[in-house]
């Protein structure tokens, strides 16, 4: 059920989302759905009276066990019309949060789910005992039953939430240690993202062969996969490492974006970001606007290159897949295709290629003695091939990304003047990999 209209979309379209939405919860039958216009939500019960009676009756008649509404329901709205209506109801944020802790598959993963329901479950405890009004008797110095339980269940959430932080810090060091060791190899990362459903895991799953659950269904992949691969295009062949991410959606609940920037920081690392659109679907562009601004969100770095790929290009009819080729060759970062036929991918790849032709390198680099911030950096980031000591100070074989040069050269602006001419030989030890 989709109440008022909070994004300025068509509501029968945000509705077909809402119910793909469910459908993605294993165990669920949809017997029904309804846009249902607000003008004024109602501050306890959210529909008018005769609205509630009306849906009232027809949950009785259908014999319906849980409500589903695609939008923000409060504690009290929600208490009211459980306890009316007799059913369980879940709103927009809890059913995303159901969907996410049924699919994440990693350790992280399903830390990151529990910390996101903590922090949704903490929000809704400041109203969701105002029906306990009753005082304890004596001089009034202990609050009520109401207060008394709000503030325990603050301070148990709080707890399990300081530990599920703890737990995640150490995930993310060993996440840490990862991406040092594929560094050093260190092949460029290309990222997929895009809106849910948009057909990242298919593609994911034809470029690289891995058996990734690809569902004609929202949230189908949740932990960031990552595979090296060697990509065969039309020059040859390029090694990368792959990352298919979860697909983003509109009016993602701030406290997912959140819980999830340690899920999708294999794009904040990425060198490259393919972003997979259904250009099928009637409401691309708002779906592209969505993604766009969640990686904002994230704070991911504009330097990053960008490139395009209008999937399911299979679906449209004649005159639409002619109007979106048209479209896509006036831009020379997007590029029409199908991850299902295969169509258009070869030039997707060959553009992949040349895009990340440039994006490692080698050099060397002399450090005086006294930097050893700045060696420490150069290590962190995995990017040291060889060392050895010469009376300048320390010598470095570095094999890195543009965007790690521009970062070093930012952090220790007066030491790249340091780096030798391109004609000097490198350090007397090979780097064998």
């Amino acid at each position: 059920m989709r109440g008022g209209d909070r994004s300025g979309r068509d509501p029968r379209l945000a509705l077909e989302e809402a119910v793909s939405l469910a459908h993605a919860l294993p165990g669920l039958e949809v017997v029904g759905s309804a846009v249902v216009r607000l003008p004024k939500p109602h501050p306890g019960m959210l529909f008018g009276s005769g609205k509630v009676e009306e849906l009232k009756q027809l949950i009785e008649a259908e014999e319906i066990e849980l409500i589903l509404i695609d939008g923000n329901v409060s504690p009290v709205q929600q208490r009211n019309l459980e306890k009316e209506w007799k059913v369980k109801l879940l709103d927009r944020t809890s059913l995303i949060l159901e969907i996410f802790a049924d699919r994440a598959a990693t350790r992280e993963g399903v830390l990151q789910v529990d910390l996101a329901a903590l922090s949704y479950q903490r929000t809704r405890l400041v109203r969701a005992w105002t029906h306990l009004e009753r005082q304890r008797g004596g001089l009034g110095f202990v609050g009520g039953p109401g207060e008394t339980q709000i503030e325990a269940d603050r301070r148990a959430i709080d707890e399990q939430m300081v530990q599920l932080r703890r737990q995640l810090e150490k995930v993310a060091k060993t996440r840490e240690l990862h991406r040092a060791a594929r560094a050093k190899v260190p092949y460029p990362v290309v990222a997929l993202v895009g809106y849910t459903n948009a057909g990242k895991s298919t593609l994911f799953n034809r470029l690289t062969g891995a058996e990734v659950l690809a569902k004609d269904m929202l949230f189908a992949t949740l932990d960031p996969t990552m595979r090296a691969v060697e990509l065969r295009t039309g020059a040859g062949t390029l090694d990368v490492i792959l990352s298919d991410t979860v697909g983003f959606i509109s009016d993602l609940p701030t406290q997912l974006v959140a819980a999830f920037r340690a899920t999708l920081e294999e794009v904040l690392d990425a060198d490259l970001i393919v972003h997979v659109r259904d250009i099928s679907h009637p409401e691309s562009e708002a779906q592209a606007q969505d993604v766009e601004t969640i990686l904002e969100a994230l704070g991911t770095d504009e330097k990053i290159p960008r490139i395009e790929l209008w999937n399911k290009a299979d679906q449209l009819d004649s005159q639409a897949a002619e109007a979106a080729a048209n479209r896509a060759a006036r831009r020379d970062d997007v590029y029409l295709g199908s991850a299902v036929t295969g169509q258009g991918l070869d030039a997707l790849l060959d553009r992949i290629a040349v895009a990340l032709a440039d994006t490692t390198e080698e050099t060397v680099l002399t450090l005086p003695f006294a930097e050893g911030r700045a060696r420490a950096w150069l290590h962190e980031e995995g990017v040291v091939l060889s060392e050895e000591s010469v009376e300048a100070g320390t010598r470095l074989a570095l094999r890195w990304t543009r965007r790690q040069a521009d970062r070093f050269a930012a952090s220790f602006p007066d030491l790249l003047a340091k780096r030798p001419a391109p004609q000097d030989p490198p350090p007397s030890t090979p780097w064998e990999p």
